[in-house]
């Protein structure tokens, strides 16, 4: 039998590491022939994962790393490259099925490269499609290939979305934990830590999502994706917060009828089905155990605390370069938090002064046009950072 051609670009991350595991217990590499691993500057474990999964490529963004890399696979007889070029090269190797789960605006240029070359591309990089949008998918069209969300609401979503019954949908329906703030007052919120945030109750993530779902970033970004993924109006999208992360997204119809995706809170869920489609193969994860769970809650997102919502929605009503602008200025905001620059309601006061100053709207764009936003939005987010400063411990 022949064995299906992979690429896993971010291998070293969170949702890179799952996918990993999930190769690993269905067989490894005498059911996969892996193409390439990408990582960014995590040597050790990039150096592990290539010496059991023998890729044709590796590759490291960080140039600095490159020499610390070669050396701890010093006579393993593997091609190893360092740089953005090597990582953006990676991404259009010959493959079947690649995972696009570099985090950031860093993954848009080697997303783009593995959009471009066909085959199934699993995509666990929201940028691509709230930072470049119609112009990412047009690259999935333009390279024939099939884009599988690997969020676990946008996979849910996908699951359960009727493609035969667009008519009749009436909402979708994605689900939030609310995160470690979920019940804080702002006052208590304005003085957290970057510890504090990244304590995600439920999910086992990387340092920069978890500060997101804190913020509800991660889930206003969700929100954009959403409506790119999937044949709706904006207004037909809403959050839910629902604790305990086992509902992952919903779709309701016109009659009432409600369908819901249910799964216990892994990413090697998702991951596992992107990684069968379109046949579903078993994933090493728990079983939902009803009777244990006993409760499902859900209430409305308090958007005055959490107002990265608000803000989705109204990029999504300007359209055009104002979504690039928002995940630009977020990016730019979440590093001044993590360098304890602001304090984490200055995260979102800073996306709202950006998208206020450059005011970017409905105008048709293309990939440099997204390029030249994302920079932009960084720069006055960064200025604006510290122009802010407050002093934290």
């Amino acid at each position: 039998m022949t064995r299906r051609r992979v690429t896993l670009m971010g291998s070293t991350g969170s949702v890179g590491a799952n996918a990993v595991d999930v190769i690993r217990r269905r067989g490894g590499i005498e059911a996969y022939e892996v193409v390439a691993l990408t990582g960014g500057r995590n040597v050790a474990v990039l150096a592990e994962q290539a010496r059991e999964l023998r890729p044709e490529l590796t590759a490291i963004q960080d140039e600095a790393a490159w020499p610390a890399l070669k050396e701890a696979l010093a006579g393993e007889g593997l091609r190893i490259e360092a740089g953005d070029a090597a990582v953006e090269a990676a991404g259009g190797l010959p493959a079947d099925w690649r995972l696009a789960a570099i985090v950031g605006a860093a993954g848009l240029r080697p997303s783009l490269a593995a959009a471009r070359a066909g085959g199934v591309l699993a995509l666990a990089n929201k940028e691509c499609l709230v930072a470049a949008g119609e112009a990412f998918l047009a690259a999935v069209e333009q390279g024939g290939g099939k884009l599988i969300p690997v969020d676990s609401e946008h996979s849910a979503l996908f699951q359960i979305f009727e493609a035969d019954q667009i008519k009749a949908v009436d909402r979708l329906i994605v689900t939030a934990s609310g995160g470690p703030f979920r019940e804080w007052s702002r006052e208590r919120m304005d003085s957290a830590t970057p510890e504090q945030a990244a304590a995600h109750p439920n999910w086992s993530m990387g340092l920069k999502i978890s500060v997101d779902s804190a913020s509800l970033f991660n889930k206003a970004l969700e929100v954009i994706e959403a409506a790119r993924l999937f044949p709706v109006r904006p207004d037909q999208i809403e959050v839910l917060v629902h604790p305990q992360s086992v509902v992952h997204a919903m779709v309701g119809y016109a009659d009432g009828s409600v369908l819901a995706h249910l799964g216990a809170p892994d990413m090697r869920t998702p991951i596992a089905y992107a990684l069968g489609w379109p046949e579903r193969i078993p994933a090493p994860t728990p079983k939902l155990d009803f009777a244990a769970l006993s409760r499902l809650d859900f209430q409305a997102p308090d958007e005055a605390r959490f107002p990265a919502l608000r803000l989705a929605r109204e990029v999504l009503e300007a359209g055009g370069l104002a979504p690039c602008a928002l995940n630009g200025a977020k990016e730019a905001a979440l590093e001044a938090f993590l360098e304890r620059r602001i304090g984490f309601l200055d995260m979102a006061a800073a996306v709202e002064a950006t998208l206020e100053a450059l005011a970017p709207g409905g105008e048709a764009y293309d990939l440099q046009d997204v390029f030249a936003m994302d920079a932009r939005a960084r720069r006055f987010a960064t200025d604006w950072t510290h122009d802010h400063r407050r002093a934290f411990a």
